[in-house]
């Protein structure tokens, strides 16, 4: 039976998803090339993310930062000394893996943040070999996962972490931003990663893409935040330390978490949790909150709650983005280092801002919505294979198709494609095979609605829209069809919108690619 991973990994390649970069060659091992359906649907997720997280607050900014940075830049950060990946090597064949997860491939459980000894010791009670041979492990050591570079004559690093520009950037920000508190200040960009054995796709690479919002503020106001009430009884569904071998998701008020979690901070959780279920539309019960131990968390974060999707090819939940308290820890490090005081003057105090981290890996979030929207059904007595993406991550808003290229269908296509262009919709035109194709080819790639051109709308002005996951069509007057797809996107139901189509069984497109299209409205 061919694994779920597999089939979107061979669905990504054949419809200009993703695949691995430098193909031709191979490939290399970690790193992949997005084609310009991947694209497409990438960026929507970057441009939702930016609307929604941007909005928040009036003084939230994006920025962009270079992706090499000095040295002393990540000896003030910890990365230098800190940022460090236990490995182990085998005796007979030489191969490198990183040992906590070659701990985990063999034993259940987590095991991350166990020190070289306490792997070392795992893998020798449990006699784990070499993967790739079964020869011996050799004693677990660390390796620096930062790629340095040289900058001219001097040392740098490929930032492994978009954060570290927000950092540095804080003080001339703060004073163009008018010294206010609090300050946001998000980078979306890449990030790089000596990793030791990348896997799982797009979910641990060596060149990925962050989105990030650093969050600056008063740490006296940690225990507040001005729109908290709005969200009090809002449940954020969270797995804490004290959960971890029961497994079960509690649904918990943010008046109740904020007992023991701070205000500002679980204001933040449920923005976080809005926009994965309200904005992007994912199942409730495909998000949660995990709970980092102190032994998992990075020593500077006082808080640190992984955000984790259900993702089934990678058998059950995964990272996909975290928030964390990292207090003044980057401020005060790069003050020491550089010289240059990081405290500012604020509602007649004098201090240095305590930084709130809201931290997403975008690759990893493409891939669990490409996870979450892959499906295989029957249809007839054919097998349909259809991306369910969100609909503001469609990589075109929908698709315009004239049933046949004459009479005047495919110019009549050609000007509503046109039309809905001109009011800002990204818009796909095909007429190449059969309607019944071509639905299939849109419904492969995650679009989420399919605008037909018929003979009906030359003589009456009607084009049918098609929705992707029902394959429920309703008719609407083209010249309405800008402010119902508007409707549409926003995530109004097809049915809404227009009068439902009867299509006949046996002319169903829907049923067999190869009929033709005959559809009757009500």
């Amino acid at each position: 039976m061919v694994k779920k991973e597999n089939k979107i990994e061979e669905i990504a390649r054949r419809r200009g998803i993703f695949w691995t970069s430098s193909d031709i060659y191979g490939g290399v091992s970690g790193m992949y090339d997005y084609g310009h359906i991947g694209t497409l649907i990438k960026r929507k997720w970057e441009n939702t993310w930016r609307k929604y997280f941007l909005g928040l607050n009036g003084n939230f900014f994006e920025i962009d930062c270079r992706n090499m940075m000095p040295d002393k830049v990540f000896k003030a950060s910890g990365h230098v000394d800190s940022f460090v990946d236990p490995i182990t090597k085998c005796r007979k064949c030489g191969g490198i893996e990183r040992a906590d997860h070659l701990v985990e491939s063999i034993l259940e459980g987590n095991f991350e943040g166990l020190s070289p000894g306490e792997l070392t010791k795992l893998i020798r009670e449990h006699r784990i070999k070499c993967p790739k041979c079964g020869g011996e492990m050799e004693e677990v050591g660390i390796l620096n996962m930062m790629f340095p570079v040289m900058i001219g004559s001097s040392l740098g690093y490929l930032r492994p972490e978009t954060a570290q520009g927000a950092y540095v950037s804080f003080p001339r920000e703060f004073e163009v931003s008018r010294k206010r508190l609090p300050l946001g200040l998000a980078i979306l960009g890449r990030a790089y990663r000596n990793e030791i054995s990348p896997r799982n796709l797009l979910i641990r690479m060596r060149e990925f893409d962050q989105a990030e919002l650093q969050i600056f503020f008063n740490p006296d106001m940690i225990n507040d935040h001005e729109s908290f009430n709005e969200i009090s009884l809002y449940n954020l569904r969270i797995l804490s330390v004290d959960s971890r071998k029961s497994g079960i998701v509690h649904e918990i008020s943010c008046k109740d978490v904020s007992v023991k979690l701070p205000k500002f901070y679980v204001y933040y959780m449920a923005m976080i949790q809005k926009f994965y279920l309200d904005v992007l539309g994912l199942p409730p019960e495909k998000f949660r909150f995990r709970e980092l131990s102190d032994e998992e968390k990075a020593f500077y974060n006082k808080y640190h709650w992984d955000i984790e999707l259900d993702i089934e090819s990678m058998d059950g939940f995964r990272e996909v983005g975290g928030i964390h308290y990292r207090t003044d820890h980057d401020l005060a490090g790069h003050q020491k280092v550089s010289g240059r005081d990081m405290d500012i003057f604020h509602d007649g105090k004098k201090f240095i801002p305590h930084v709130l981290e809201l931290s997403f890996g975008i690759d990893r979030n493409v891939y669990a919505v490409l996870d979450m929207g892959f499906v295989e059904e029957m249809v007839g007595q054919e097998e349909r294979t259809t991306l369910r993406l969100p609909r503001a991550l469609s990589p075109f808003d929908c698709a315009v198709l004239p049933l046949v290229k004459r009479d005047g269908m495919d110019a009549k296509a050609l000007e509503i494609r046109k039309t809905l262009t001109a009011a800002g919709m990204d818009v796909f035109y095909d007429d190449s095979g059969s309607i019944g194709r071509r639905y299939r080819r849109m419904d492969e790639i995650g679009v989420a609605a399919c605008i037909t051109v018929d003979s009906d709308t030359i003589a009456s002005g009607t084009v049918t829209l098609r929705d992707r996951d029902t394959m429920k069509q309703v008719l609407i007057k083209d010249r309405d069809l800008a402010g119902k797809m508007r409707l549409y996107i926003s995530g109004e139901p097809a049915e809404s919108l227009g009068n439902a189509v009867i299509v006949k069984p046996e002319k169903n497109p829907d049923m067999n690619s190869g009929f033709t299209y005959s559809a009757q409205g009500k």
